[in-house]
């Protein structure tokens, strides 16, 4: 969450960042209920301090009446403050993050300059295949069963391509490992609370996530809520920033208000697993930290041999906690374009810069040099979402019988030979 007082002192640069970023937020009405709580709460403190001076004398049966009447004045006022709060702290909530200066001021979500492209768009000598023709003449996935088990978008990953989904997972780990980054696998839950401290909206119609309401927790969608929250409320040593943490996670969205978008196969799908980055750090090194996650993720996508470009995503196009996001666009041949055409770039990773908005939220801060206490800036990207790196690898690396070259990155990481699949 931003902070209230700078808010209050620079409410129209808010509201235009707020329009800039399509957040529905009324600020007029967040700044009417910070000042009804800041009046109330000195209410209280005058009242307090009566009572703290009554307390040290013996009161005389005029004053007795009038100790009584104060102590409803408090009781009441501190309801009512109750009430105040909790309605400002979920206004406060849909503010979003700042804007940094580079990113393209736009209303329009699509509206996302290219920064750079690696590789060109794979040509074939024969008629590609998509992901899910290549899944069907090798028995990779059941989406048939799965919809009788579980529902539709959820599948069940067969055969060989159980063995490269294990490889990438396991060749992420080691690959961002080997850049300072502490392994972790994280719990697939998390309070529903911390959801929303990290800026998610975990209710209401345009949530993806999955709520176990008599237990106040939720499905996660990315480790990256669980490796945030594993700080909420400590004080972490100065000398031990940065911290660079990647989890290992299934992450599940319900994909509301997605019915529009592109969905086939395991593109978008209610469950699937991800290798997630996540960096606690000072301030002054938060735009180096994101540039080093990014350049992770173009490592990965470049050792892999699959065409990428990097995006950066225009105010319309940011998520609330984020001051700045890149993408990383996959070609996806099976994916058709806006033409019609087969063939179209597809995000497959996504790497923000949060700055202080999360760490304010759950309350995580850092010792300085000088002895004082602030917040940290925290960081996420995507180490490989499972689904679209499996897609963009097969597709790619498709043949004309169907088998799948793959990138000899790999090798080390298939403790089995596969029928479908070979190296060069």
């Amino acid at each position: 969450m931003l902070d209230l007082r700078y808010i209050r002192e620079n409410v129209e640069a808010i509201k235009e960042n707020c329009h800039y970023r399509l957040a529905q937020v009324d600020i007029d009405k967040l700044i009417n209920l910070d000042e009804q709580r800041r009046s109330l709460q000195q209410e209280l403190d005058d009242l307090r301090s009566k009572r703290n001076t009554w307390s040290k004398q013996k009161p005389t049966p005029e004053q007795i009446q009038e100790i009584k009447d104060n102590n409803l004045n408090i009781k009441n006022g501190e309801e009512r403050l109750a009430i105040i709060i909790n309605e400002l702290e979920a206004l406060l909530l849909t503010v979003p993050n700042l804007t940094h200066a580079e990113v393209v001021r736009s209303l329009d979500e699509d509206d996302n300059p290219v920064l750079g492209q690696v590789g060109q768009p794979t040509e074939f000598s024969f008629e590609p295949k998509d992901h899910l023709a290549l899944a069907e003449q090798w028995n990779w996935l059941d989406f048939e069963r799965a919809a009788k088990v579980t529902g539709a978008k959820f599948y069940y990953t067969c055969n060989d391509l159980v063995w490269l989904e294990l490889a990438l997972i396991q060749y992420a780990l080691a690959k961002i490992a080997k850049h300072g980054f502490t392994v972790m696998t994280t719990p697939d839950l998390a309070k529903t609370e911390v959801i929303e401290r990290l800026g998610y909206c975990p209710r209401g119609e345009s949530s993806q996530i999955y709520n176990i309401e008599e237990h106040g927790l939720s499905l996660i969608g990315t480790a990256e809520i669980t490796l945030g929250g594993y700080y909420q409320d400590e004080i972490i040593a100065g000398e031990k920033l940065p911290l660079r943490y990647v989890g290992f996670s299934q992450c599940f969205r319900t994909e509301a208000g997605s019915y529009s978008k592109f969905a086939k196969g395991i593109f978008r799908v209610h469950q699937f697993n991800k290798v997630e980055m996540f960096v606690y750090c000072t301030p002054e090194d938060s735009e180096k930290e994101h540039q080093n996650i990014l350049n992770i993720e173009k490592e990965i996508f470049s050792e892999l041999e699959i065409p990428f470009r990097v995006i950066d995503h225009c105010t319309a196009d940011l998520g609330a906690p984020s001051i700045r996001t890149f993408d990383l666009e996959a070609w996806m041949p099976g994916k058709p374009s806006k033409d019609g055409q087969m063939g179209d770039w597809a995000e497959v990773t996504s790497t923000s810069n949060c700055t202080d908005y999360q760490s304010r939220g759950l309350n995580i801060k850092h010792s300085a040099a000088d002895g004082s206490k602030q917040l940290v800036h925290t960081l996420n990207g995507t180490g490989i979402s499972l689904a679209r790196a499996l897609i963009a690898l097969i597709e790619n690396g498709q043949q004309v019988d169907g088998r799948i070259k793959l990138p000899n990155n790999l090798r080390p990481f298939l403790p089995v030979e596969l029928k479908s699949m070979y190296f060069a």
